[in-house]
Parts: C-alpha cells; sequence; structure tokens
C-alpha cells in the first residue's frame, strides 16, 4: 500500500508541476491563452476537457498538465483522482482552482494492495499541495481509514481469521490506550450462544470469539459501533456454490468499517464512550457445524430456528448487539456484509441504510451526500416482522418466501437492539467490482465516511 501520509503537503509556494483544470465549456478560451506548441500538443492528445480526462503539455523547459472536470469553481471528491493514479511521482499544485475539495480523492486513488506481489511497485507518491493546511490532517485520517478497510477485506481468509482480526484490534486500541476484552472458548458459548454455534465448524486457528474494545471518559455519551466479523462464508451445510464462496473473503468487511470508524473516532478525540463489537468467525463446514432446523439458544433469551445456516451473520450481530445494548448506548451503528437482497435493490456502491428514527436517517444521508459517499435508505416495515415466524421457536434465521430480504434481515437484528434505542444498521457490500477513479476494484470503504459525518456532527 501506498504511504498517503506524503500524498497532500502544505502550499508554501516550493517548486511544482502546474495542473490547469478547464471545462469542455472553458476550453475555447483556455486554448486561445496558449502558445502555438501547447495548443499542438492538446490537439495530438486529443484532449477535449472530458472530465477524468488530462494532457500534458510543454511549459518551457518543462511541462504541465490540463485536466478535464465539470466545474473548475467547485471540484468535486473523485474529480482529481485519475491523475493522482496515474501521473509521474513528484508534486503537484492547481494552477487555477481550489484544490481542497478533491483532497481525499487524490489521495484514496494511490492505494495499491501489493501484499503478495513478489515485486511490490517502488513508485513514489504523487504529492498535491494545498492552502488548506487546517484540511490536510483529517483528510488524511479519512483515507488511512479507508486503507484499512481495503488492506482488511483484500487480505485472503487464511490470513484475516478471526485471531487476526484480534490482532487488528489489540493494534488499534495499543495506538490509542483503548482496553480490549476477548471473549472465547466456554465463556463464548455460555455467554454468546449463537456467535459459537456460527463459528464452532471452523479450524482450531480459526475459533470463534467476541472482540470488544473500550475507549473515551465514561461520563460521555455511550456509542455502539458493532461489525459482523464472518472471516470466511462457506454457507455451512446450506453451502454456497463455487460462485457464491469466490468473494467471501470479504465477508467481514462489517468488522473492517467497524474497526476503522472506531480508530476515527479515538484519533479525533471524539465526545463519546466508545464500545467496539465485533463477533469474529468463519462459517465452517465439518462434523460439528450447526444445522438447518436446529434452533439456537442467544443471549437475549430469545430461541432462533435456522432456516438456512448462510444466513449466519445475523445470528453474530444479535448476540453481539444484545451486549452492546446492555451498556445503554445513545447510539447503535452496525456494519454487515448481510444480505444480497441489497445488493440487487440498491447495488455495489450504495450501503443500504436502515434506521429507526427518521431523524437519523436524514442526517446519516446528508453526511453521505457531503462526503460523497451516499447510502439509500430501505424500509424497517412491520408488516414484514411476519416472514420471521417460526412454528417452534421465537423467530426464524431467514424468510422461506424470498421477498424483501435486506429488510427482513435488518427486522431480525431489530429485535436484539434495545426498545427505543437510536440505531443504524449499514448493509454494505464492501467490495469494488469496477474500478472507478480513485476507486480501485477490490475492498472499499461504503457507508464509513457516512457515519463518521454524522458522528461529527453530534459528538465533534
Amino acid at each position: 500500500m501506498t504511504d498517503k501520509h506524503a500524498t497532500i503537503q502544505p502550499d508554501r509556494e516550493q517548486s511544482a508541476t502546474q495542473i490547469h483544470v478547464v471545462t469542455k465549456a472553458g476550453l475555447e478560451d483556455f486554448l486561445r491563452a496558449l502558445p502555438g506548441n501547447a495548443r499542438a500538443a492538446l490537439a495530438a492528445q486529443k484532449f477535449a476537457a472530458n472530465p477524468f480526462e488530462h494532457a500534458i503539455i510543454p511549459n518551457g523547459d518543462d511541462w504541465s498538465v490540463v485536466a478535464g472536470v465539470t466545474d473548475t469553481a467547485d471540484l468535486g471528491t473523485w474529480c482529481l483522482s485519475r491523475l493522482g493514479e496515474s501521473l509521474p511521482a513528484g508534486t503537484y499544485r492547481l494552477a487555477n482552482a481550489d484544490s481542497s475539495p478533491a483532497l481525499f480523492g487524490w489521495a484514496a486513488g494511490q492505494y495499491r494492495f501489493d501484499r503478495y506481489r513478489a515485486e511490490p511497485s517502488e513508485e513514489g507518491p504523487r504529492v498535491l499541495l494545498t492552502k488548506a493546511v487546517h484540511a490536510i490532517e483529517p483528510i488524511l485520517a479519512e483515507v488511512a481509514a479507508t486503507a484499512l478497510v481495503r488492506d482488511m477485506v483484500n487480505t485472503p481468509a487464511e490470513d484475516m481469521g478471526p485471531s487476526q482480526l484480534e490482532a487488528e484490534v489489540e493494534r488499534i486500541a495499543k495506538t490509542f490506550k483503548a482496553e480490549v476484552k476477548v471473549t472465547s472458548g466456554d465463556a463464548l458459548e455460555q455467554g454468546y450462544p449463537m456467535i459459537h454455534a456460527v463459528g464452532r465448524a471452523a479450524a482450531r486457528h480459526h475459533a470463534p470469539r467476541l472482540l470488544e474494545l473500550t475507549w473515551g471518559d465514561p461520563r460521555h455519551p455511550k456509542l455502539a459501533i458493532v461489525g459482523k466479523g464472518v472471516c470466511f462464508d462457506s454457507g455451512g451445510l446450506d453451502i454456497k456454490p463455487a460462485s457464491g464462496m469466490a468473494l467471501m473473503k470479504k465477508d467481514m468487511g462489517g468488522a473492517a468499517h467497524a474497526l476503522a470508524l472506531a480508530q476515527l473516532i479515538m484519533q479525533h478525540h471524539l465526545n463519546v464512550r466508545l464500545h467496539l463489537l465485533i463477533p469474529a468467525v468463519e462459517n465452517a463446514i465439518s462434523g460439528n457445524a450447526f444445522r438447518p432446523g436446529d434452533v439456537l439458544k442467544s443471549r437475549a433469551g430469545l430461541s432462533v430456528e435456522i432456516g438456512n445456516t448462510d444466513a449466519e451473520g445475523r445470528l453474530v450481530l444479535g448476540d453481539a448487539l444484545t451486549r452492546a445494548g446492555e451498556d445503554q448506548p445513545e447510539l447503535v451503528i452496525d456494519f454487515a456484509t448481510l444480505t444480497g437482497a441489497a445488493r440487487v435493490a440498491v447495488g455495489p456502491d450504495l450501503p443500504a441504510l436502515f434506521t429507526r428514527r427518521d431523524e437519523t436517517a436524514a442526517e446519516m444521508l446528508a453526511a453521505g451526500d457531503a462526503a460523497n459517499d451516499p447510502c439509500w435508505r430501505l424500509p424497517l416495515y412491520d408488516g414484514y416482522r411476519e416472514y420471521l415466524k417460526s412454528d417452534i421457536a421465537d423467530l426464524n434465521n431467514s424468510s422461506s418466501n424470498g421477498f424483501a430480504g435486506a429488510s427482513v434481515g435488518a427486522l431480525f437484528l431489530d429485535r436484539f437492539v434495545p426498545a427505543g434505542t437510536d440505531w443504524a444498521h449499514f448493509d454494505t457490500f464492501a467490495w469494488r467490482p469496477a474500478a472507478k477513479p480513485g476507486r480501485p476494484k477490490g475492498g472499499d470503504a461504503l457507508g464509513l465516511r457516512a457515519a463518521w459525518g454524522l458522528l461529527k456532527g453530534r459528538y465533534g
């Protein structure tokens, strides 16, 4: 991964290559002001000032960059991302626009995951200078949090199992002097029976556990962040096809989002008492795997009939959300790669958002739009609760009719969050199936900066 701490620096009038941004409407005027050799260079490169398009022009004995944008007066998050990815290593400055709206995209686009390559890229960073010095540190913090999600999700399951999740939590806790508690073995089986049941078939070195991190002044408002940590999902005895398992290393993407959000909270000293919870398991297959038709106990005291062992994420989250509620938090936010139905409904780019309160949804949606990290609200519709009925238990973990799968999954979780608690649930994909400027193919943070924006607004 490229070091992001060098990609944005204060502009102190140091030497830098100039970047001129221009719109299609402004291209003709821009060309008129150029010398003939520069116009010829742009013509040879067929530069038309389309968004994300750029060209190189001579500038005396040096060269400069011309980049197409939609609006020079209001740059977007991603408008300079392709430059950050593709220009030669060096130092750059915008010649005719404010760079601050595009800083995150410039830096985030330089992410590389080369852990397993024999010859990792040795290319240095592309540095963008900015006069907005106050913005550098918080933007780099968001870039680092995004990179943490990407790294964790991109790492294969053998190297990002429950024990490695524990190590990541311990590493970040040490940085911010937070406390960590790990519940495993007999204590997990007794206290968190659904987490234990889902993870008990895994190999010993991938044994299930509940990871808890606490940080902050106990007098501050209590905030619980919960992340689904299914490090690999075979589907259990209701086994997935090979195509369905291909991306299941990313099924701990919720845990990665939760840990990255916790890192931002602690790094910025938000006025909260933070409680991070990650149920870390592998949903494997062996002789002691839990079965369709089994009835599991839960920490909340509810009994759950297993309609499908591939609906396991909601089980581990149910016990974790119950534990979170025992401390009576003011707000609970959970992240989970929970349902394929959410992807059918809103596609890979938009996390499905569920909240009990309209005000919380409005805050989250606005924060996502402001950060160019959009999410989309789906309904917690009471009429669909009947889809979780069981003939022999308090509820079933899956619906037999296949309707409204994302809402039904959220309604299952709702049963384990104390009544009246402000709660937001992200059903996120945590993966980008095709590269976009600033957003490489692979693991990605979707909903992270929306949640961070809400928390900054409430507790910053």
